[in-house]
């Protein structure tokens, strides 16, 4: 029981930032109906804007986490500006292929200036030691990933359901040019969009790579995968589908690796994709996925 514990909470805390990430790709993809492929780079960025606050400007470590969510949303903007915008109205396949040469080119910059070599984010002392209770080893960054998950989910449902921006994002989801022709500003809902979602994917990153305490060019690649696998089991454009797709492959990959033989621990990544086969196999549309048209 101890050990079964033990690992829901590691699934829990993988599950939200799973859950973070999905959820951004889910607003972008409900209005434009684009995979953008370089949101996971987002993570990389807000994991980098951490690690230089922490150590060069050694800021508190709330003040780096709202840094890396300014830095990567005001990043989401201009690259929505600069690479998305002037391809609106083409082929789906044009953006797709320009999210990939955007994740490529952040990859590329980052390991030219930055290096390849992963570099430890190291976290104030009274966040990473470790504390046994009841049989079970947990660590004050376990609780901060769980509780500003949800604290930063909840408060992005009472953005979209309440505010005037959000309303207008939900209107968008449903007919980008009839909400042009009822007058709302499209351009600067689109932008927010990209804003929220890398701000979403850049405190994502801080939460990931303070967690294992490393970061590299390359952080955000693995876990933006995982992240759209996880959007669409929940259905690609559904934001609650989002979140529980995003605990339900954390559940599924620590769950896998505790409890499979040791031998196929290293099988981890592709567990997670024939998860994703099985599910549209009997799901199509993901768990919670809505004909197209119906997205809110």
């Amino acid at each position: 029981m101890t050990y079964l514990l033990q690992q829901t909470v590691n699934a829990l805390n993988l599950g939200s930032i799973y859950a973070l990430v999905a959820i951004g790709l889910t607003i972008v993809y409900g209005i434009l109906r684009l995979i953008n492929f370089a949101h996971g780079d987002m993570m990389t960025v807000g994991a980098y804007v951490a690690l230089a606050a922490l150590s060069a400007l050694v800021l508190p470590v709330w003040s780096a986490m709202l840094l890396a969510m300014i830095v990567a949303g005001a990043i989401g903007i201009v690259i929505e500006r600069l690479a998305y915008r002037p391809l609106r109205g083409s082929r789906e396949v044009a953006m797709l292929i320009t999210s990939l040469a955007i994740s490529s080119l952040i990859q590329n910059s980052a390991t030219m200036t930055l290096t390849a070599q992963p570099r430890p984010l190291r976290l104030p002392a009274e966040l990473a030691r470790r504390f046994e209770w009841a049989g079970l080893t947990i660590a004050p960054i376990d609780g901060l990933i769980l509780l500003l998950s949800i604290l930063l989910m909840v408060l992005l449902s009472l953005f979209v359901k309440y505010t005037t921006i959000g309303i207008a994002m939900r209107a968008c989801s449903e007919r980008v040019w009839t909400t042009h022709l009822m007058g709302v500003h499209v351009n600067r809902v689109i932008a927010v969009a990209f804003g929220v979602s890398a701000a979403l994917a850049g405190i994502a990153g801080v939460l990931w790579s303070g967690k294992f305490g490393l970061v590299d060019p390359f952080t955000g690649f693995v876990p933006g995968l995982k992240a759209f696998v996880a959007a669409v089991i929940g259905g690609v454009g559904s934001i609650p589908g989002a979140m529980v797709g995003g605990y339900l492959l954390g559940f599924a990959e620590v769950f896998f690796v505790a409890f499979a033989p040791p031998a196929l621990s290293g099988y981890r990544d592709a567990f997670v994709f024939v998860l994703l086969l099985a599910i549209l196999l009997v799901r199509p549309a993901g768990l919670f996925g809505l004909e197209e048209g119906r997205r809110a």
